[in-house]
């Protein structure tokens, strides 16, 4: 287990990464664009909020399936509940207590194409 905290430390989560940090991304969808974290997906099961969740408040916009949670103290950005599948959270990785500045901007990170978004193409 693994922690994350938000900018002033009042939400603490405890995160399970059971494929490591192997497989990263940042969206290009029009929220995630604007916040610009490198994330990675973990299922719903391995995220645990274990102090401040009366703080984290979540936006929604568009189909309001996703749910984009964040500090109501900092406005920092710590998971979302993902759209493609909501029974995964997408984790800022910058929020994880141990990666440095060095390490975060040296990882390998795939652009996942949220503006082109695979639910909302015609059949």
């Amino acid at each position: 287990m693994k922690k994350l905290n938000c900018h002033c430390g009042q939400i603490e989560i405890e995160v399970n990464l059971t494929k490591g940090l192997e497989d990263l991304y940042r969206c290009n969808c029009s929220m995630c664009k604007r916040k610009g974290a490198i994330s990675t997906v973990i299922d719903k099961k391995d995220l645990k909020v274990i102090k401040g969740e009366e703080l984290l408040k979540f936006y929604q916009f568009n189909t309001n399936v996703a749910k984009h949670y964040f500090c109501t103290n900092c406005g920092i950005y710590t998971h979302n509940q993902r759209r493609a599948n909501p029974n995964t959270y997408g984790i800022n990785v910058g929020c994880l207590n141990g990666i440095t500045e060095d390490q975060l901007f040296k990882f390998k990170v795939r652009i996942n194409d949220g503006h082109n978004h695979i639910l909302d193409k015609k059949k």
